[in-house]
C-alpha cells in the first residue's frame, strides 16, 4: 500500500507529532511525506517529498494572529493551484494532520483520506467547548482540511474516536528534575513586551523562548532565547512550571511531566480556546492575557502548589491503525 502522510507546519506540535507517527506508518506501506507551510522551529529527521507553502496562520508580537501578514503571506490562485496539481491519486490513502492541500486534492479526486490529527478531535460533540462561539472558527475546523473519516487527540478519550497525545520520546524518557527557573513560551507575545511585565514579579527566574528574539540575552532574574527545540525540552523537565500558549502539545507535555501549568489562549485562534476549555475542566488555571493587571493571578499561581500529573499512556499504534482501518487497510 502507497501511503501519503499530509503534516500542516504552523506551528510545532505537528511535527513533534510526526516524531512518533512517521515510524510506525512506515511499517504498513511505503510512506511519502507532505509538510505544508513553514512555521515551526522543529525541523523532521525524515525525507520530506513535497513541500507546499499550503495556508499559513502567522503569529503576531500582542497574543493574537497578525491577520495582515496572513492574508499578505497566503495567495488563493497559488493553494488552488496547488491543490490541482498535487499527485494525490498516486496515493491508496492518505493519513492527514490539518494539511489543506492534499485533503482538497483527495476530496477532488476521491482519493480515501483520513484525519489523525488534534483538530479533527474538537469536532466530537463530547469534548468541552469554549464559553463563547465563534461561527467563523468552527468553519475552518470542519473544512480547512475536508476528510472522509477522523482519529483524533486531546488531553482525555471524550469520545471512541479520540486518543490521548502522543508524548515524543524526549519528553517520555526525560530526566525530570525541578530547578529554580519558570518556562514561558507564548508564541504570539513579543519578549520586548514580555521581559519588563515578568519582571515585576519578584524572586522568580524565567526562561523565555521568544520566536522574535535572534539571540539570547539576559536581564536580571529573566533570560530570553530563541526557539531551539533541545533547549526548550531542556528547560521544561527542569522547571517549577510553564506558562504557555493554549495550544496542544506542550500543554500536554507538562502534564505528563507533572509540572505547574498556566496558560494564555491566542486571541482569535478557536482551536486554543476549545483547549482552555478542556484544561480549565482538568482544573489548569487559564488567563485571558498577559497584561499588568494579570500580574497578580500569576503571581499567586507562582507561589502555589498546584500541579496537575498526567500519565499518559503511548497509544499511538493503536490511534495510527485505527485512522488506517477506517482508511480500508486491514490490520
Amino acid at each position: 500500500m502507497k501511503l501519503l502522510y499530509a503534516i500542516q507546519g504552523t506551528g510545532n506540535g505537528h511535527i513533534a507529532r510526526a516524531l512518533d507517527v512517521v515510524p510506525v506508518l512506515k511499517k504498513y506501506g511505503e510512506l511519502d511525506i507532505l509538510l505544508s507551510g513553514a512555521q515551526a522551529d522543529i525541523t523532521l529527521p525524515f525525507p520530506v517529498k513535497y513541500k507546499s507553502k499550503g495556508l499559513s496562520f502567522f503569529f503576531g508580537k500582542s497574543g493574537g494572529i497578525d491577520f495582515l501578514k496572513t492574508f499578505k503571506q497566503n495567495s488563493s490562485k497559488e493553494v488552488l493551484r496547488e491543490i490541482r496539481n498535487f499527485p494525490s491519486e498516486k496515493y491508496d490513502l492518505i493519513i492527514n494532520d490539518f494539511e489543506p492541500v492534499s485533503a482538497w486534492s483527495a476530496k477532488r479526486k476521491k482519493i480515501p483520506c483520513v484525519a489523525l490529527s488534534h483538530q479533527s478531535a474538537l469536532l466530537s460533540k463530547k469534548v468541552p467547548h469554549p464559553r463563547h462561539i465563534d461561527p467563523i472558527g468552527e468553519w475552518i475546523l470542519k473544512n480547512y482540511a475536508p476528510v472522509d473519516a477522523s482519529v483524533g487527540f486531546h488531553f482525555a478519550r471524550f469520545d471512541s474516536t479520540i486518543y490521548t497525545p502522543v508524548i515524543r520520546k524526549a519528553i517520555r524518557n526525560a530526566n525530570v528534575t525541578k530547578g529554580e527557573h519558570y518556562t514561558v513560551y507564548l508564541p504570539a507575545y513579543d519578549d520586548r513586551k514580555l521581559v519588563p511585565l515578568l519582571a515585576r514579579i519578584p524572586a522568580v527566574r524565567w526562561h523565555i523562548f521568544s520566536k522574535h528574539a535572534h539571540k539570547p540575552y539576559h536581564i536580571g532574574r529573566l533570560s530570553v532565547y530563541p526557539i531551539n527545540n533541545e533547549e526548550f525540552v531542556a528547560s521544561i523537565v527542569s522547571s517549577k512550571g510553564v506558562l504557555s500558549g493554549a495550544g496542544f502539545e506542550t500543554p500536554a507535555e507538562v502534564l505528563f511531566l507533572g509540572k505547574k501549568l498556566m496558560v494564555v489562549p491566542m486571541k482569535n485562534q478557536y482551536e486554543q480556546h476549545y483547549n482552555a476549555a478542556a484544561l480549565r475542566e482538568l482544573g489548569v488555571p487559564v488567563l485571558k492575557n498577559v497584561k499588568r493587571k494579570r500580574l497578580p493571578i500569576i503571581e499567586e499561581w507562582v507561589e502555589s502548589n498546584q500541579r496537575i500529573e498526567i500519565d499518559y499512556p503511548d497509544t499511538t499504534r493503536d490511534a495510527i491503525e485505527h485512522a488506517l482501518r477506517l482508511g480500508g487497510l486491514k490490520i
